[in-house]
């Protein structure tokens, strides 16, 4: 078979291998699962690009789509790219202005879209595209064009001689998509990545996941960003089902159904699904609660290679016999792997779903590295937690002498769209591209991420802070669901920090405390207190000058929804720093402090 070098090569294995494929993508539909084959991966791809073809879509030419995760995305996907036309993928999420400002800095001549929600929110934006050709969308919606009618023209335009050759000319270094950042600092940049900066990266995170065909992935983050859509990539190459979840909030059923193999996931699931079981440990009858905050101690004290010896293996042993064994069946019973990215992953969580055989593999990349760059490997010696693992092959790295973590390889991005002083920061003469990140290397090969260089911020002491170490020590308490650390030009750092209020209304009914409302309970002096006393017993570890000496309790949920939380579940602190200027100014202007260290 011809060597894959573009990512629409891959198109070939489902020609060839993988033709027998019944249920290679799947997607609820009224509660029943619709199934995509091999077959139909080909034959829609490739109708998509003739059908682009008839309407005089030609090389280079920008194609939006803004979709929920479904087969139809990967249909488009290849469709566009065979043509050498270029993916600009956008997330649902996001608001008017920055549809407004992507499509214009795109210069996208197509946009194709999922459903009416969507639609929603794009419908005041598309009048104002300049040069926009047409708009498709996938579930019928009046006045809009349905994607069937690409179909159709592909079906009669039938010329796959004359596609075949467009191919041919494609090469891999040439423009695939344009990627843009989720804008968690400022505007979103467009990353410019072509079909080698994919093809190797999912070749090299294909190395690692013991994967075969016919098994099976579930995927729920967006496609649209580069962390969830090379997994995709890596899924197919080994002919993988993929099921799509279109809601978060029914992952667990999902993963029940599905029995999965593998999926990529980010370290805010393993926190909900870890205080989700724990919550449900404190409900237990007395023996059967010790027991489960027994097997707990036993999986914080977890080392890979048998490290603490036979004793601790024997009462591990005992442990997933009777407490961890129905973690996994909660997770399917058939896991292999799971990959965490986009954000390090606390190492008591690290610890605990590997001594319950959920072997979690710790990942680092960027949208401007395809994304990976490190990841854990199932060899001896290629694991360590607090890392993010020993590099992917092909990839260089090094840290700069400020900290900051610098990256070389085939994975790195073509550049920034319009942006070429963006660029030229990012990339400087010798190709090194300069992630932002604060590293370190440990044991000669593991990289260690300690924070993002924008995100360190300087009190009116003069004193430098890391918000995200401090913010993950936090959240190992059970009261504490979401924390972001302030303190920028201020004499102290404070906290901002939303309550896991499904812990604290079980915490309250035992104590025989009213809770109320979110609303009450968040004022209420008693809880204030409790949660005041875990963050008192975790700044401990911390420094006099990371001390947390104020907090705030809020009542709304984070959520990428309401603007605090990017696409990719990391925290937008620009955004939360405007938003609750006036709460954070109010908690500092406070006569008393809401606890202090002395």
């Amino acid at each position: 078979m011809k060597q894959i070098t573009r990512i629409f090569d891959l198109l070939e294995l489902f020609k060839t291998e993988y033709h027998s494929i019944s249920d290679l993508f799947n997607i609820k539909k009224d509660g029943n699962w619709v199934h995509f084959s091999a077959n139909d991966y080909v034959n829609y791809s490739n109708q998509i690009s003739l059908g682009l073809l008839a309407l005089g879509v030609q090389k280079g030419t920008r194609i939006a789509t803004v979709m929920n995760n479904c087969p139809e995305w990967n249909f488009l996907d290849i469709g566009i790219l065979q043509v050498g036309a270029v993916q600009v993928p956008v997330y649902p999420t996001i608001s008017e202005d920055n549809y407004r400002y992507i499509f214009k800095d795109s210069e996208v001549e197509y946009l194709i879209f999922s459903d009416q929600d969507i639609y929603n929110r794009i419908k005041n934006v598309i009048p104002g595209i300049p040069g926009l050709k047409a708009v498709f969308s996938i579930d019928p919606i009046e006045g809009i064009r349905n994607w069937n009618d690409i179909l159709e023209l592909g079906k009669k335009y039938s010329n796959q001689d004359e596609l075949e050759a467009i191919k041919e000319t494609i090469l891999p270094g040439d423009l695939a998509t344009i990627i843009y950042t989720s804008g968690t600092t400022g505007r979103p940049k467009g990353v410019m990545s072509s079909h080698n900066n994919f093809v190797t990266n999912y070749k090299a995170l294909g190395e690692i996941p013991p994967l075969k065909m016919h098994d099976r992935a579930v995927s729920f983050l967006p496609l649209c960003h580069v962390y969830e859509r090379t997994a995709g990539y890596v899924y197919q190459s080994f002919g993988v089902s993929i099921f799509y979840v279109q809601n978060i909030d029914e992952l667990g059923d999902y993963i029940r159904e599905v029995k999965p193999h593998g999926f990529a996931s980010v370290p805010r699931v393993f926190e909900k699904i870890y205080n989700k079981i724990v919550s449900k440990g404190r409900k237990l009858p007395l023996p059967m609660k010790v027991l489960f905050f027994w097997a707990l101690r036993q999986g914080h004290k977890f080392e890979l290679d048998h490290a603490r010896g036979w004793v601790y293996d024997l009462k591990l042993y005992i442990a997933n016999l009777l407490v961890f064994r129905k973690w996994r069946e909660a997770l399917g019973g058939e896991l292999k792997f799971i990959v965490s990215g986009s954000a390090p992953l606390h190492p008591r969580l690290a610890r605990i779903f590997w001594a319950a055989k959920i072997p979690i593999l710790e990942a680092y990349g960027l949208t401007e590295t395809s994304p990976g760059v490190t990841c854990y490997r199932f060899e001896p010696g290629c694991m360590k937690f607090g890392t993010v693992g020993p590099l992917l092959s092909g990839n260089q790295m090094k840290i700069a002498d400020d900290g900051e973590v610098l990256v070389k390889g085939p994975n790195v991005m073509m550049g920034y769209l319009n942006r070429p002083e963006k660029t030229a920061e990012a990339i400087d003469t010798d190709g090194w591209f300069h992630t932002g990140d604060i590293g370190l290397i440990e044991d000669g090969k593991f990289l260690k991420i300690t924070d993002r260089k924008k995100e360190i911020f300087k009190t009116s002491g003069g004193k430098f802070i890391a918000p995200q170490p401090i913010e993950q020590r936090m959240k190992e308490s059970p009261f504490i669901e979401q924390i972001m650390v302030v303190g920028e030009n201020r004499n102290y750092a404070a906290a901002l920090i939303i309550p896991n209020f499904e812990h604290l209304k079980n915490w309250c009914e035992v104590k025989n405390i009213e809770f109320g409302s979110k609303e009450k309970a968040v004022t209420n002096p008693t809880i204030n207190r409790r949660i005041r006393k875990d963050v008192e017993r975790f700044n401990q570890d911390l420094d006099q000058t990371e001390k947390i000496k104020k907090i705030r309790l809020l009542n709304a949920e984070w959520s990428i929804d309401t603007g605090e939380i990017s696409p990719t579940l990391k925290l937008r602190r620009k955004f939360i720093v405007e938003k609750y200027s006036k709460i954070i100014d109010e908690t500092y202007r406070s006569s008393e402090y809401n606890y202090r260290v002395e």
